[in-house]
């Protein structure tokens, strides 16, 4: 009996299944691994031999025809089915076809990045302006190794993202890029999916984006890379993961809670009330000003909340390390504490001493006893924020005994700047606070502000009177180097030009080779470097130890140079006044554009003034 044939396209090679095979549905399930047709030979259709059921069934599944796709055909729809309309990448062998068939979709932007952990990044980035689930990919092995700080940022920022991972193939029994890529996913947070049945290969999708979306954390999806190339049925239509998500309004919190805090709040003397990115995500914002205007509250947010309460003339900023010296006063006369959609992380407590005589309450929808170790609250209410701060408005009817307003405090509050310490900043360098004081008076109020995450960045907290949802940050995992992919990523979403990085030269040098990435793709955004020639925190922290700084500097990078090599518009800012000059000749519809600052390494951050643990 003649073998069954099958013209394997990818290969161009004949392959022969025998008839002696024990099982021929099996044989020839083993041997279709890629894009292929199946036909008998001319002599064996001749004799008309009659087929088993088996066999007939697996030739149906595998021949071309209707409601059947390539693997990675149907994953790339499905993608879309998920809304997905951007994809970051760095293309390798073990998902570029994946990756092409997402770019050949209508609508679908890809955007190539020169690293792998600045795919990720950048979907982390997409994800901060848009709100949507952001997506990336990369090939197997080092391609995958190379995400893991941006992984382990997302999962500790609670940031949603769908990483499609090409795995090594499952029918070669060596590969000199295997990796336990399941321990290393799950060791930085991150849901594991090993997508290795071809039957259930968008349901392994559906599960990511749920997943994603459901417990706002990020998902590797891990395919060993033969399999994309297999075919599989579509007649089954394909349900997107929203349709699954549970359709439930927001929490309203416990009636007792709410009352037993009232109590709390109502003999309170000096109460301050701190709003977090979950007050900014419900919309609370107007509900928590207008309770505390009731309660005689001050205002205060965490870090990526900032701007929530600006117009406020009782608004005292940021709390935490980088709370202004005002807010530091405030807090620590304060005597209670409410946080709003708050988790009181060490950072916005300032490691436990910035409130530390207050009584301190949260609401939250998931309040924690203890957070990073220490323990979050006195009084807990489970709720929405938004609903919660209603309700909490509606118990307070009758007032309370606040005293911590008044005339005089709103005036230190408008005209004290965020930090008065006295630095003597050398000749031909500039005070880093004024130069974030002079970019808030040119860059419109409209823009998007990516911070990065060292030294410099306490600077930008002293922009004002910008909204929350335009402030991108990522400090969770005290990472620098994430913040120019971060960039591309809020950038390529807004597609419109109003995106400026604000970022040391230290986290920029660690991924520079993005600027080539953001000419060749028309990427618009200004990146302004705070260049003070080394690791600030470092500098500062060596130099309160009274040890050498010199492995803490590196000189300063010509950004200049380096930007100009890279066709982007640059400018050098070495006067004051000429951050205006240099916002003047920057177009928003044409190319991007470096500024290098040159900043003193004598002014501080609190954080540095502290003496290092």
């Amino acid at each position: 009996m003649p073998g069954l044939r099958r013209a394997c396209s990818s290969n161009w090679s004949i392959c022969l299944i025998h008839w002696d095979s024990p099982d021929v549905a099996a044989a020839i399930r083993r041997h279709i691994h890629c894009k292929c047709e199946l036909r008998f030979p001319p002599a064996w259709q001749a004799q008309g031999e009659p087929m088993s059921g088996g066999v007939q069934q697996v030739i149906a599944e595998t021949t071309d025809g209707a409601g059947e796709q390539l693997i990675y055909e149907a994953l790339a729809d499905a993608f879309a089915a998920e809304g997905v309309d951007h994809h970051f990448l760095l293309m390798g062998h073990g998902q570029m076809l994946w990756a092409i068939a997402m770019d050949k979709l209508p609508g679908m932007r890809s955007i190539d990045a020169r690293h792998e952990h600045c795919a990720v990044a950048e979907a982390i980035g997409y994800h901060f302006a848009t709100g949507k689930v952001g997506v990336a990919s990369v090939t197997c092995g080092p391609g995958f190794t190379q995400t893991m700080t941006a992984l382990t940022s997302a999962a500790q920022a609670q940031v949603p993202l769908v990483i499609l991972a090409a795995d090594s193939p499952l029918n070669q029994r060596w590969y000199n890029q295997s990796v336990d890529q399941a321990a290393l996913a799950r060791a930085t947070g991150s849901h594991f999916i090993a997508a290795h049945s071809p039957a259930l290969m968008r349901d392994h999708v559906q599960e990511a984006f749920y997943t994603a979306r459901f417990e706002r954390r990020p998902v590797v999806l891990s395919i060993p890379y033969d399999l994309l190339k297999l075919r599989i049925s579509t007649q089954r239509p394909y349900i997107p993961s929203t349709a699954l998500l549970p359709q439930v309004g927001p929490m309203p919190p416990n009636p007792t809670d709410i009352e037993r805090l009232a109590g709390r709040l109502r003999t309170a003397q000096r109460p301050i009330f701190l709003a977090g990115r979950g007050a900014v995500r419900s919309g609370a914002g107007p509900a928590i000003e207008a309770l505390a205007n009731a309660a005689g509250a001050l205002l205060a947010t965490s870090l990526p909340a900032r701007g929530l309460f600006d117009h406020s003339p009782f608004s005292v900023g940021v709390a935490g390390g980088f709370a202004s010296q005002l807010a530091v006063q405030c807090f620590a006369e304060a005597d209670m504490v409410v946080a709003i959609g708050a988790s009181l992380t060490h950072y916005t407590v300032d490691g436990g001493a910035l409130f530390p005589n207050a009584f301190t309450a949260q609401i939250d929808e998931n309040p924690l006893g203890m957070r990073h170790g220490r323990r979050a609250a006195d009084i807990y209410v489970r709720g929405d924020a938004a609903l919660a701060a209603e309700a909490f408005m509606l118990e307070l009817e009758g007032g309370t005994t606040a005293r911590f307003r008044s005339d005089e405090l709103a005036r230190r509050i408008a005209e004290t700047p965020p930090d008065t310490t006295p630095y003597e900043v050398e000749p031909g360098l500039l005070d880093p606070r004024e130069v974030v004081k002079e970019i808030d008076g040119v860059i419109p109020k409209d823009w998007d502000i990516v911070s990065g995450t060292g030294h410099s960045s306490y600077f930008y907290t002293h922009l004002r009177n910008r909204r929350p949802e335009q402030f991108h940050v990522l400090r969770e995992f005290g990472a620098i180097g994430s913040s120019l992919a971060m960039a591309i990523g809020v950038a390529a979403a807004r597609n419109n030009g109003k995106v400026l990085l604000l970022d040391g030269d230290g986290g920029l040098m660690m991924h520079i080779q993005e600027l080539e990435s953001i000419q060749r793709q028309g990427i618009r955004l200004i990146i302004c470097a705070l260049n003070d020639g080394g690791f600030g925190a470092e500098i500062h922290k060596l130099r309160k130890l009274g040890v050498d700084e010199k492995m803490a500097t590196f000189g300063r990078p010509d950004f200049a140079a380096i930007g100009k090599g890279f066709g982007l518009d640059v400018a050098t800012i070495a006067q004051p006044g000429e951050i205006e000059r240099a916002f003047a000749q920057y177009d928003p519809e044409g190319r991007s554009a470096i500024w290098d600052v040159h900043i003193s390494t004598r002014v501080s951050s609190p954080r540095g003034r502290k003496q290092p643990n």
